[in-house]
């Protein structure tokens, strides 16, 4: 029951000495240096996190987790949530803190609370979360009875920074920082015990939990601890308190209240009821006719006893996606959940879904638009999330724009203090105004801070993100709990490389073990994926590593596996009845084009004169060089005006125009719009998510997997006009020539990229429906689309030789599984745990030997094992300062202060190619003009010069308009 009196009245009743009142009343828990001029005691602070924890409760938290916790509480689980939330700065009173600042150090030493000689050397420093924790354990087991029970609590203090301790480092190199004699002791008790108190409960003993959680929920909680107490740290919504006869719970919950409603926070559905109707979440919610293989995902969505896994494999275009939603619908009406989470494989593919999720949202209540995140570095480009913040801009006073008001920083940390600079965590800046209140129907821009997307209700963004919350990196636990509550989609999970794929497998162990349904979408997933898939999550689900239950053969394709326990027994079961494709399977034309030229002008001579009568034709090569070198040839053949090209050297705003103007003219609404000729030159850009429709396909040879995605381009609408050469989809495969001995040749890019062994196993599938390489006898086949998809995927990734003889294949084979165990072994290092680790039912040391990667470039390298790329921003030198890439000036030194141009010179922001990596991050740094800017003072400049050339790594490197970064050789 919560107590309205104030904590000193609280110290009195409680029988504290008239010198312990003072001491505890002196302690502070924020400084005025860094709290806008205003101390905060400690207890002010307490008490404001754990009423943030009950804001949290009443209008964040799913369902689901209340139900957990209220399990852990004894039917009090939104007190026990207070509780530890706001139990987590205890450890504030102990010397090593409270000497941080010598203004705020004088009154507590004052009351009696001295200290000796403390360690300077800031290696020695004793951190305030690690002190919480060596306070309260050893409280907690003598007074809960249990060390079991305290052993998962600890943690869970000594973490709120970020990482998680061991035990062995809960002991003070020097005892004098933890605080010495009975004063200390005397006022650290206290600090808990009124603490407690206040909260409601009779005593520390009465506060212990009725149960476990599970470590994944363990680390959920621990994220939504580290919420509530950055919420509360934000000095603008919770003003410094020196009068500790001012402090009480009514007070804080009062603050709390009102700082949730000024910063816009929210949860998502609150509650969904369910769907009225088997199939309504597809025919009134997303108003489509349901194909059968869309209605199969969602009668299992149904049909599932538990939370957990299921795998919709279904050809390209088939609309698995708006079925995932669907069944996300059922599922989280169901088990209790609150969001969602649909992850893609690029940034380019996250846009158009993000549109889509954008719609369905507003189908549930208009007003969620707004709490539809989009993650990814580039998303300012994007039409609709700018359309949002434009109208958010317009209606709020003052603003700055995304992610600069309030002193908003993305690079910022709330609650950061000196002792965290060694993390690079920057304190928040002291100047900026929170401005006009935010409105139900804008966007609330705490979430848009570094790490803390993942904590809206909805989110659309890069895999890489849920492959962050299975990286040992600080606090990857507030990116868990932004998974924790939600259903989480996977779209394209065939995409991920052998070293992404094992952060998806650990991920999917975590969600697993928390409860957190997932649907994993994939048209050409091979079996071994499915399964390993699987048997991760049921491990999660079970607390085991190594849990296998095999899937049972699918009755045909599409087909959706499900997997879940029941009764502590894994269960995996697939689709019973062959489930018919939407569309029948179409004959499609193989044929080789052979070449392994760089120039690309074989390709540009066969798309010339196959769309000389019209037509639409897909290009997708391996290389930049390569598709610059495709459109060039074709733009001096006379088809400008009737050209695009897509790779990932064009800058954020040329990519973001091209991409809409494809899915515009190519895409599902096209209509009469569609050109009579076009021609697409891309990268791998286009392989996946990219729903454009097109007649005539040109690949470089690829995985089978990959190629199949591919050919998902060709004839993908219905009711288009096609020209009468191009009525039947066709498939040119280059990128590969015949050498000796008949054994094929490879560009080095594709072999680089995917390995021999995958690319002569996709030759001679190829072969079958093309004929041979070098040209012989044998009959052209072809392939049926979509039915030999699965068959095809299959026998590229199986285990019997498919290759002749004299290509070798066992020997590229055994060259191409060594390397895979060898990315596997490297992905190991910074797994959240290592296999060994898997049983340990606490969060205790999960951080030993962890990364220390922050930001999301530095993230991106270890989720992803390619060579490491940086971004840079094109700005060109003029007579007497510099202008953005489109011309606009942007001052003498770069300074630029509206917020059009800050758009303007951001959208020439572009990625560099690997071999320029080391060079860029030694020679290449912001502008003068943008170090105080938050959105430019960590961006790298390329200068290009007046002769529109730069120079860097022995490179000569220019930006064209329409052929994008040219990189040359000096």
């Amino acid at each position: 029951m919560e107590d309205g009196r104030s904590v000193v009245d609280l110290m009195w009743a409680m029988g504290l000495s008239e010198e312990s009142v003072v001491r505890v009343s002196r302690l502070w828990g924020k400084s005025a240096a860094r709290n806008r001029g205003r101390t905060h005691l400690l207890l002010g602070h307490l008490l404001d996190t754990a009423a943030v924890a009950g804001v949290m409760w009443d209008h964040y938290l799913s369902s689901a987790f209340r139900r957990r916790l209220d399990e852990i509480g004894g039917g009090r689980g939104r007190m026990w949530f207070m509780w530890v939330c706001g139990i987590h700065d205890c450890g504030k009173a102990c010397p090593a803190f409270q000497a941080l600042d010598d203004d705020e150090a004088k009154p507590v030493k004052e009351a009696g609370l001295a200290w000796g000689r403390l360690p300077v050397d800031r290696r020695q420093r004793w951190r305030h979360d690690v002190a919480g924790a060596a306070l309260l354990r050893p409280r907690l087991v003598a007074e809960w009875g249990s060390a079991d029970s305290a052993a998962w609590v600890w943690p869970l203090v000594a973490g709120h920074h970020g990482t998680f301790p061991s035990v062995q480092g809960l002991r003070p190199r020097y005892r004098e920082v933890q605080g010495r004699g009975p004063a200390w002791e005397e006022a650290q008790k206290a600090v808990v015990d009124v603490f407690t108190r206040a909260v409601g409960f009779k005593d520390l003993a009465d506060v212990r939990p009725a149960g476990a959680l599970n470590k994944a929920e363990q680390l959920a909680l621990s994220g939504l601890i580290v919420m509530a107490d950055w919420i509360a740290s934000d000095s603008e919504q919770f003003v410094g308190l020196t009068d500790a006869r001012k402090v009480s719970l009514v007070g804080s919950r009062q603050r709390a209240e009102e700082a949730w409603r000024r910063l816009g926070l929210r949860g998502g559905w609150g509650g969904l009821p369910l769907p009225e109707g088997l199939l309504a979440p597809l025919t009134r919610r997303l108003g489509v006719v349901p194909r059968a293989s869309q209605r199969e995902l969602v009668e299992q969505a149904w049909s599932m006893p538990a939370p957990g896994l299921m795998v919709a494999e279904a050809p390209m275009g088939e609309g698995k996606t708006k079925a995932a939603l669907a069944a996300a619908e059922v599922l989280a009406a169901r088990f209790g959940l609150d969001g969602v989470f649909v992850a893609m494989p690029t940034q380019a593919t996250s846009d158009p879904m993000y549109e889509q999720v954008l719609g369905w949202v507003r189908s549930f209540d208009p007003e969620l638009e707004t709490q539809v995140g989009l993650l990814h570095g580039r998303r300012r480009f994007n039409p609709k999330w700018r359309d949002i913040w434009e109208e958010w801009r317009n209606q709020t006073e003052g603003s700055a724009g995304e992610g600069e008001s309030a002193g908003l920083d993305p690079f910022d940390v709330y609650g950061a203090t000196e002792e965290d600079a060694e993390y690079g965590m920057p304190p928040r800046p002291a100047g900026g105004s929170v401005g006009a209140e935010e409105r139900a129907d804008t966007p609330a821009r705490w979430f848009l801070g570094n790490k803390r997307g993942l904590l809206t209700a909805f989110a659309v963004g890069t895999v890489d993100h849920l492959l962050y919350a299975a990286t040992r990196t600080r606090h990857v636990m507030l990116r868990f709990a932004g998974l924790v509550g939600k259903v989480v989609i996977v779209d394209e999970v065939h995409a991920a490389d052998v070293y992404m794929r094992q952060f998806l497998l650990e991920a999917l162990r975590w969600l697993g073990q928390a409860g957190v349904p997932v649907v994993l979408l994939s048209a050409t997933l091979p079996p071994a994926q499915r399964q390993a898939f699987v048997d991760a999550y049921l491990s999660g689900a079970l607390g085991s590593a190594d849990t296998t239950c095999p899937v049972p053969e699918a009755a045909g394709y599409p087909c959706v596996t499900a997997a879940y326990t029941l009764d502590g027994t894994p269960v995996a079961v697939s689709s019973r009845e062959a489930v018919p494709s939407w569309r029948d399977s179409m004959p499609t034309r193989v044929d080789w084009l052979p070449g392994i030229d760089r120039d690309g002008a074989l390709i540009a001579a066969a798309v010339r004169q196959a769309v000389a009568d019209g037509g639409v034709a897909l290009v997708v090569v391996h290389q930049v060089d390569r598709a610059q070198g495709i459109h060039r040839a074709l733009a001096e053949d006379g088809f400008e005006g009737e050209l695009r090209l897509l790779h990932g050297r064009l800058c954020s705003a040329h990519r973001a125009e091209r991409t809409e103007e494809c899915l515009g003219l190519l895409g599902p609404g096209a209509g009469e719009g569609r050109p009579g000729r076009m021609v697409v030159v891309a990268t791998q850009l286009a392989e996946q998510s990219f729903d454009v429709d097109a007649d005539l396909l040109v690949t470089d040879l690829a995985p089978v997997d990959l190629l199949l995605q591919r050919i998902g381009r060709l004839h993908r609408h219905d009711g288009t006009r096609r020209p009468k050469g191009l009525a039947e989809p066709r498939v040119l495969v280059t990128g590969v020539a015949a050498g000796g001995g008949r054994r094929p040749q490879f560009l080095p890019a594709s072999k680089a990229i995917y390995g021999e062994w995958p690319l002569l196993r996709a030759a001679a599938l190829v072969a079958e429906a093309a004929g041979p390489l070098g040209g012989g006898a044998s009959p052209k086949a072809g392939w049926s689309i979509p039915a030999d998809v699965p068959s095809l995927v299959a026998r590229g990734y199986g285990t019997p030789e498919i290759c002749p003889a004299e290509w070798d294949e066992a020997a590229a084979r055994e060259l191409w599984r060594a390397k895979q165990e060898q990315r596997e072994r490297n992905a190991e290092g910074v797994l959240l745990t290592r296999p060994r680790e898997w049983g340990a039912p606490t969060l205790e040391g999960l951080h030993y030997a962890g990364s220390r990667a922050a930001s999301e470039e530095e993230l991106d390298a270890v989720v992803r094992d390619g060579g490491r790329s940086v971004e840079t921003v094109i700005v060109r030198r003029s007579d007497g300062g510099f202008q953005a890439h489109d011309g606009t000036w942007i001052g003498v030194h770069g300074e630029v202060d509206d917020e059009t141009a800050v758009d303007r010179l951001l959208g020439g922001t572009v990625r560099l190619p690997t071999r320029l990596t080391e060079a860029a991050e030694m020679g290449l740094a912001p502008l003068p003009g943008w170090v105080g800017h938050p959105w430019l003072r960590y961006a790298r400049a390329l200068v290009l010069e007046e002769d529109g050339e730069a120079v860097l790594g022995g490179h000569r490197i220019s930006y064209d308009d329409v052929l994008g970064l040219i990189v040359e050789r000096d």
